[in-house]
């Protein structure tokens, strides 16, 4: 089935567009998603600085193999997610959603599809990155 859309074709990528940098981030969506070779923990994200991507939606996956739980547990750690929680090996949904922090975003390419991927995430030194406010709890 074909769809038309109007002005596809002369969709360019300019400075305004470029998605790749630094930001401040919420955790605005979460969902563990069961997949029987990788499971892995979606993650919508709303930008909150710098001003001109403000609450531009990007989405992200966290996997949950052997192999990929050290970066799973570092944005979890990063991101001050429930300590509790965290040394139950329990990961809770509504427990993700309002945290905040910084990730680091790049584009790459896979088998010629380009995507999104969150390279590294950082909380607010300083700052309770759950609340925006506060001492950080060493986390």
């Amino acid at each position: 089935m074909r769809h038309q859309i109007p002005g596809l074709h002369s969709r360019h990528q300019d400075s305004e567009t470029r998605f790749d940098g630094a930001f401040l981030v919420r955790v605005d969506g979460a969902w563990y998603r069961q997949h029987p070779q990788k499971p892995f923990v979606e993650l919508r994200f709303v930008i909150l600085e710098p001003q001109s991507f403000q609450n531009r939606p990007f989405f992200s996956r966290l996997y949950c193999t052997e192999r990929a739980l050290w970066k799973l547990h570092w944005f979890l750690r990063d991101f001050a997610y429930d300590a509790g929680l965290l040394n139950r090996d329990q990961v809770d949904e509504r427990a993700l959603l309002n945290l905040r922090g910084v990730v680091r975003i790049s584009r790459k390419t896979f088998n010629g599809r380009s995507e999104w991927e969150v390279l590294s995430c950082a909380s607010i030194d300083g700052v309770d990155a759950r609340k925006g406010q506060g001492d950080s709890d060493g986390l």
